[in-house]
């Protein structure tokens, strides 16, 4: 019992006293400063969606809510000409529901699918390793109302034309949803 104890008090001064990780790096102002890599691998820079409306979505390939890809890609096609853009994050944070590769993950979405809106490289969406972009979002940078952490896969972010978060969105809110629709219309009504 002494040396177990000794052990854990070791252990406990030991972390006392190793170094602090740095505190997290200042994050951008406004959601037009960042840029991901694309599922491609080549940066692109959120400012190219500057004035569009965007659905931001945490999507995974074997998550049971996956079928929602058919009705993003619907929402996009809908309202693509009148300035809406759906952004697809994908990112393994639950349950591994999507291990693949960006390769994969492309090529899942475009054959399974039929996914024409832009997809980014995983990302991670919560935890230590969340992006800045999601640290961003669920830390209400662009609007303290829609804050809090990521609960699942296909999570919603609605930005308006001014980078602002206008609505947030659950899992279980479906492309289809009235209330998402809703506040989808009302933000296209919105002028730059």
């Amino acid at each position: 019992m002494k040396k177990s104890l000794s052990v854990w008090i070791a252990a406990v001064a030991a972390f006392l006293q190793s170094p602090r990780s740095a505190p997290a790096a200042e994050l951008p102002a406004a959601l037009y400063e960042f840029t991901l890599n694309d599922i491609n691998g080549k940066p692109q820079p959120l400012s190219a969606y500057k004035g569009k409306v965007l659905l931001i979505v945490n999507v995974a390939s074997r998550c049971g809510f996956t079928p929602q890809y058919t009705g993003l890609e619907a929402l996009y096609q809908k309202h693509k000409d009148r300035g809406l853009v759906v952004l697809g994050f994908p990112a393994n944070n639950f349950l591994w529901q999507e291990p693949g590769t960006d390769a994969e993950i492309k090529t899942f979405c475009s054959t399974k699918y039929n996914v024409t809106f832009p997809l980014f490289s995983k990302i991670s969406v919560k935890g230590s390793d969340q992006h800045p972009l999601y640290r961003w979002l669920t830390e209400g940078r662009g609007n303290p109302a829609t804050s809090g952490d990521v609960t699942w896969n296909f999570n919603k972010f609605l930005v308006g034309r001014d980078g602002g978060v206008r609505a947030r969105f659950g899992s279980r809110d479906t492309p289809e949803s009235e209330a998402l629709g809703r506040a989808v219309e009302a933000a296209l009504a919105e002028k730059p």
